[in-house]
């Protein structure tokens, strides 16, 4: 079996937040009976059988909600006992949780730092930015609460990512979102994640919370200039991590990965469902309680929808000189035109361009530097001698060397870049 990355949902969509970009919290109406917490039989099952069906020793668990430190505690102090029954010998387990971070006092934070969970904690930057849409359900802003989080888990030393939603609201502020998480926090790790919310689920319309073509492209290409003179191997961005590794054909996000499919969803009652953006009838492949985890990875209905992603598309994808970087990126964002059409350009297509263009010189001198053996962080010395002409001012060795991503290839010539 091919490795794969289950997200679990033991709260499902509820939430102790109101944060008004949420995409997920209308999932709810799905199970509208349930009391959307995870029973103990559900999570033994999901422990037992993700241990079993993963392929490699290294197993990962990746608890999400809605809110999931709403189980509480004893919960996962169950999940930790649970997989020391069902552990295989010599398999090693990583686990993650996405949290607002209300909950998390000193008790949480020493309990994941105890368990070497990572931690990824949502926050959009500074007060102003941030309590603009992640509001609390009397509409009340969260910085602070966040905050104390952030306190917490560092005081315990937990392994904390930040991910922030890119918005309305700071899309327009790239350096002042960028620097507080780098010098007010010392933030070692950050996601961005662009907020496109179709109006009424449908049409080309977007919410005002959305971010409009080409905002996004310039929020990342302004945060990369200064990350690529300064904080390459101390910061680590995952959009410039993942571009690195699309450069080198060898990606490591599902979005700009060629198919889906490999990061199916645990609902809190059982339900696995094909990735986090489509749970929804359509996409439901079954329920653990019925039939095992490895039977429902490997059924065809999983296998289609990760196969559609690139019999679907668009016609001006595979003209794309960027194409090989972002495959069309995430089909959520792709508005199409109806069931059984193809899909339509990416809502993000006009960034991704402005911004993989934007990188190509310093993404061709990473490669350069690790066809050499060297780290991606010499480019900063590069970038300070100046910018003129960046990949040809790596050792003409590096450049004719084979391509890292074993294409067998010239790096300059990879991809089928001229």
């Amino acid at each position: 079996m091919d490795p794969f990355h289950l997200l679990i949902k033991p709260t499902g969509a509820d939430c102790n937040l109101r944060c008004r970009y949420c995409f997920f919290r209308p999932k709810a109406s799905l199970y509208p009976d349930s009391s959307f917490r995870m029973t103990d039989e559900v999570m033994e099952a999901a422990v037992e059988q993700l241990l079993a069906a993963h392929p490699g020793p290294g197993v990962s668990f990746g608890w999400q909600g809605g809110e999931p430190t709403l189980m509480g505690l004893p919960f996962f102090e169950r999940v930790m006992a649970a997989l020391e029954r069902h552990r295989r010998p010599g398999q090693r387990v990583s686990q993650s949780i996405q949290t607002n971070g209300i909950l998390v006092d000193d008790e949480w934070a020493a309990f994941l730092a105890r368990h070497r969970f990572l931690v990824g904690l949502s926050l959009d930057g500074p007060p102003e930015l941030h309590d603009a849409f992640r509001v609390d359900a009397g509409g009340h802003g969260t910085h602070r609460q966040v905050m104390r989080a952030w306190v917490a888990l560092a005081r315990h030393g937990a392994e904390v990512n930040i991910l922030c939603s890119v918005h309305a609201a700071n899309v327009n502020q790239p350096l002042a979102v960028y620097r507080f998480f780098r010098d007010r926090l010392s933030a070692r790790f950050v996601q961005f994640i662009p907020i496109v919310e179709r109006a009424n689920g449908q049409g080309m319309a977007v919410s005002a919370r959305s971010i409009r073509p080409g905002e996004y492209g310039r929020f990342l290409a302004a945060i990369f200039d200064e990350w690529v003179c300064r904080d390459v191997g101390t910061v680590f961005v995952q959009a410039f991590d993942a571009t690195l590794a699309g450069w080198i054909g060898q990606p490591s996000l599902c979005a700009f990965a060629p198919t889906c499919g490999r990061a199916p969803v645990l609902e809190h009652n059982g339900d696995l469902y094909a990735c986090d953006h489509f749970v929804d009838p359509q996409h439901l492949v079954g329920n653990i309680l019925e039939e095992r985890l490895e039977t429902l990875l490997d059924s065809g209905r999983l296998r289609e929808f990760g196969e559609d992603k690139r019999r679907r598309l668009p016609a001006a994808c595979l003209a794309c000189d960027v194409m090989f970087a972002c495959h069309g990126e995430c089909p959520r964002n792709r508005f199409g035109t109806g069931p059984g059409a193809t899909d339509g350009p990416n809502y993000l297509c006009e960034d991704y361009r402005h911004f993989f263009r934007h990188v190509a010189p310093s993404m061709e001198a990473m490669v350069n530097l690790l066809g050499q053996g060297r780290a991606p962080a010499e480019i900063m010395r590069l970038k300070v001698a100046g910018t003129a002409n960046l990949a040809s001012r790596v050792a003409v060795a590096g450049r004719n060397d084979p391509c890292p991503c074993g294409s067998g290839l010239k790096t300059k010539r990879c991809h089928g870049r001229p």
